[in-house]
């Protein structure tokens, strides 16, 4: 069992991993997408890091648009002519794009040297 000092950035590893896992398929690993998320915000929220706020709002738009898409996808779907629904159903999604391009983003921010970000 590794020490409690090294679980987060253990945890932190993993949310990364599944992260990039899911992206290779974002329909098929919106479940990877949306745990690892949820593992980086758990991370963030245990070790206190700068920017805690933004990886559960990403996390929480992640979940929410996956459990749309989820839920629509039971429906039916959207858009043509079979489902019946038009396409501003699909904006339900939206979160989930939007979530998974902040954390994208914050990650890349966090992974930059901090001199090298102000002092280009």
């Amino acid at each position: 069992m590794p020490s409690p000092s090294r679980l987060p950035a253990i945890i932190r590893i993993c949310g990364i991993t599944l992260l990039f896992l899911g992206t290779l398929d974002p329909m098929e690993g919106s479940i990877l997408i949306a745990l690892g998320a949820l593992f980086l915000a758990w991370e963030a929220y245990q070790t206190k890091r700068q920017g805690t706020q933004l990886f559960l709002y990403s996390a929480l738009g992640i979940v929410f648009g996956v459990a749309y898409l989820f839920w629509i996808s039971s429906l039916g779907g959207f858009g043509g002519n079979t489902s019946g629904r038009s396409w501003w159903w699909g904006l339900g999604i939206l979160p989930y794009p939007l979530g998974w391009l902040l954390l994208m983003g914050r990650l890349l921010v966090s992974a930059l040297p901090k001199n090298r970000l102000l002092n280009p």
